[in-house]
């Protein structure tokens, strides 16, 4: 049980981990529920909500990012064995790089099928791929594989804070929660 004070994320990090969660749900059941994509698909309706958010999904990361490299991270507040260690921190860097790969991939396919892509719906984004790549239509399935991958590591993220939190009960869920002050 933890007794020690909790050092949490400042506000910024929580803001964005929080923000890029709950856009990645978003992301996932607009992804379930859209039309398939084929030959003479338009991005309209859903198809074009999802690359809208999976550009901002890739903006957070990579603010996430620039703001991780800035910022002191608040230490550990439990000791886990190496194996564990290692195996938390391999996840979390999986998950940012597939935050980061799985949107370009998805970029990429909509270029190839010459989709426009842009940023809030105002910033149009250079194409990633020329109208036709054979490429660019390729890496739409790995966009499609790449996601469950990052379903599953998101799923696993949220099962360790959880069994932190519930289990061992060590603080480790409310360093990414706003602090409660105590009366």
């Amino acid at each position: 049980m933890q007794t020690e004070p909790i050092l949490v994320y400042n506000a910024p990090a929580r803001v964005l981990h929080w923000l890029t969660a709950a856009l990645l749900l978003i992301q996932f059941v607009i992804a379930w529920t859209m039309p398939d994509v084929h030959r003479d698909t338009k991005p309209v309706g859903l198809i074009a909500w999802h690359l809208g958010i999976g550009m901002v999904i890739l903006l957070f990361v990579l603010i996430r990012f620039l703001w991780r490299s800035t910022h002191v991270v608040p230490p550990d507040v439990v000791t886990l064995p190496p194996a564990l260690r290692a195996f938390a921190r391999l996840t979390h860097r999986a998950l940012y790089l597939l935050l980061i790969v799985v949107p370009m991939m998805g970029w990429a396919n909509a270029s190839s099928r010459g989709w426009p892509v842009s940023l809030f719906g105002v910033m149009p984004m250079p194409p990633l791929s020329p109208t036709g790549s054979a490429l660019g239509h390729a890496l739409g399935d790995w966009h499609r594989n790449l996601a469950w991958v990052l379903l599953a590591l998101a799923v696993m993220h949220i099962g360790a804070a959880l069994f932190h939190h519930f289990i061992l009960r060590d603080g480790t869920l409310k360093r990414m929660l706003p602090p409660i002050e105590k009366p």
